[in-house]
């Protein structure tokens, strides 16, 4: 499980980084049903564990279907922001976004 939040945080990063460096707009979407997400600019799709529970909270301008949504993150540093929640059993980790700073966080 902490590999997997790792994994998706080191996503985020990447994709506000992207965003900065590029000049433009960058996104991670995720498909919570299929256990996976992809970085705009990176022709790879994550797998995650199948144990695992995800959910999403996004903006809803990022929800793309119903079980596919994306964080976007922008030049300035910014981002919509949002958290991605992962749990199995009793135990959960989060990956916050914050709005204003586009901060990844691991909780």
């Amino acid at each position: 499980m902490k590999s997997a939040a790792r994994q998706i945080a080191a996503g985020m990063r990447k994709a506000r980084s992207t965003a900065a460096a590029e000049h433009r707009e960058s996104t991670v979407t995720l498909d919570v049903e299929k256990r996976e997400f992809t970085v705009s600019g990176d022709s790879k799709t994550y797998r995650l564990p199948a144990q695992l529970n995800i959910t999403l909270f996004t903006a809803q301008s990022e929800i793309l279907q119903e079980k596919t949504g994306s964080i976007r993150f922008y030049p300035d540093g910014s981002s919509t922001g949002g958290r991605v929640t992962i749990s199995a059993g009793e135990s959960k980790l989060a990956i916050d976004v914050d709005w204003l700073t586009g901060r990844v966080r691991l909780l």
